[in-house]
């Protein structure tokens, strides 16, 4: 009979429990992919002229089907004028918001051509765009990475005509 030395042992013993720990580990940290999201985005749909609507459908015809890894989910209301991406949502809402008055001390960010007033709200991220003849707004979660916006410029300025911000500047 051949005696197991004290190091074999634990080896033997240690071998799993690393194992287990690490896996957890890895799944603690979110290293297994989830799938993707792809139930209905709760939005609303205002009523908007026919040249409005226009604008709108265009504007969600050209976004992509993935915004910075994203991918695009179906909406509850107004398909024609609004877009959501991942989980949680990224919403885009295209004339369903009436000129804002932009405060005088406003951090203003011009992204890719386009101008946004950013506007925290709890745990979201309220863009409005201030230089479109049509507003737009985003409602980013503040778990979202912030790429999201740059891919979203070029659709934008493509079916959306500027308008002068007037006194408000980015």
């Amino acid at each position: 009979m051949t005696a197991t030395s004290p190091a074999r042992i634990a080896t033997i013993a240690a071998v799993p429990v690393a194992l287990v720990v690490g896996v957890l580990a890895f799944w603690l940290l979110g290293g297994f992919p989830t799938a993707a999201a792809t139930g209905t985005v709760r939005t609303d749909a205002a009523a908007m002229d026919e040249a409005t609507a226009a604008t709108c459908r265009a504007l969600v015809a050209r976004l992509p089907e993935s915004l910075g890894g994203l991918h695009r989910r179906p909406v509850s209301a107004g398909p024609e004028q609004n877009a959501a991406f991942g989980d949680p949502a990224i919403v885009l809402s295209c004339g369903t918001v009436g000129k804002r008055a932009i405060p005088q001390d406003a951090q203003l960010l011009g992204l890719s051509d386009v101008c946004w007033y950013p506007e925290e709200r709890g745990d979201e991220t309220v863009w409005t765009t201030v230089d479109r003849q049509i507003p737009l707004r985003v409602v980013v979660p503040a778990k979202a990475d912030g790429a999201w916006l740059v891919n979203l410029s070029a659709p934008i300025v493509a079916t959306v005509p500027y308008t002068d911000p007037g006194t408000t500047h980015c």
